[in-house]
């Protein structure tokens, strides 16, 4: 399809190349008709490319004509979400953003590039909440089994929440074996590892309420499509088929990983009012400050 791994891999997770199930839970394809309908559209494959190009701080500042100190004030304050991420060689985050949303926002809210702008709380920081978003939302969209989309989000959850959550054993030993792969950092340190679970989890509490909210509603559409099978009945291969969205490593991508996602600096969509009511032990996520990971 002219396209390279990580551009291909970025379009299927934005949803810009439709895939199918493959058989068991292996690699989802893509199907000849999809293939026709993408080299027939005007522009292929430049035009998907641009889509799913991502930009670092240094060249997004200079993509929108600012600099790139009042581009991560942006970036902090949730003015746009970051779609990828990876480890620098000093174990700090480096975040990559979408090249097409920056300009959209460009042309949408130009005052925000000029003049006075808010400075965050100094402990405030969305991307990592914003990129846990855009996460779940882009597994979400890579399958149609209701177990694996719960596993998604319960991958969000540390171990005592998920336990409260879902009591049974059975059903918890499932999802682990479902949830997307941890992120590769090569090579591995506890460093890394910290770093990594920092990113993963939500940690603040109107973040993790989210989660938790999310988390019954996913396994309540999980439940009604079929019971998770005991681990004697389980042994089949986990969902995880490649990197998972956002995939971390120590090495920039090869190549600069579109447009859409998930509505920024909330944590997700709203969950079913009858969830709400029995699980809501604060607000929606709202602007709290939460502990930024060490950042580019």
């Amino acid at each position: 399809m002219e396209l390279k791994r990580a551009e291909f891999e970025l379009a299927v997770q934005l949803g810009h190349i439709r895939t199918v199930p493959g058989p068991g839970r292996g690699h989802r394809r893509v199907t000849a008709r999809e293939v026709a309908r993408l080299r027939a559209a005007e522009g292929f494959p430049e035009g998907l490319r641009e889509r799913v190009r991502t930009v670092g701080t240094a060249e997004g500042a200079e993509l929108l004509g600012i600099a790139p100190g009042r581009f991560t004030r942006l970036a902090r304050a949730g003015r746009f979400a970051p779609v990828r991420c990876y480890l620098n060689r000093y174990r700090a985050v480096v975040w990559l953003y979408l090249a097409d949303e920056l300009v959209e926002l460009a042309l949408r809210r130009p005052e925000l590039l000029g003049g006075r702008h808010p400075e965050p709380d100094r402990d405030q920081d969305w991307r990592p909440r914003n990129w846990r978003a855009r996460r779940i939302a882009m597994l979400a969209r890579q399958t149609d089994d209701q177990w694996e989309l719960a596993a998604a989000v319960a991958g969000t959850l540390d171990s005592a929440h998920l336990a409260h959550i879902v009591p049974d054993p059975y059903e918890r030993a499932h999802l682990r074996r479902l949830c997307p792969e941890t992120f590769r950092v090569h090579p591995e340190s506890p460093t890394a590892r910290g770093v990594i679970d920092a990113l993963v989890l939500a940690d603040e509490p109107d973040e993790i309420d989210w989660c938790r909210l999310r988390l019954v509603e996913a396994l309540a559409d999980a439940r009604d499509q079929g019971p998770a099978p005991s681990p004697a009945f389980d042994a089949g291969p986990t969902l995880n088929a490649g990197p998972a969205p956002g995939d971390l490593s120590t090495d920039a991508p090869e190549a600069a990983p579109a447009a859409g996602g998930p509505s920024f600096r909330q944590a997700g969509a709203p969950v079913r009012r009858s969830v709400l009511g029995r699980l809501r032990r604060g607000r929606q996520p709202g602007r709290g400050g939460r502990r930024p990971a060490p950042s580019s």
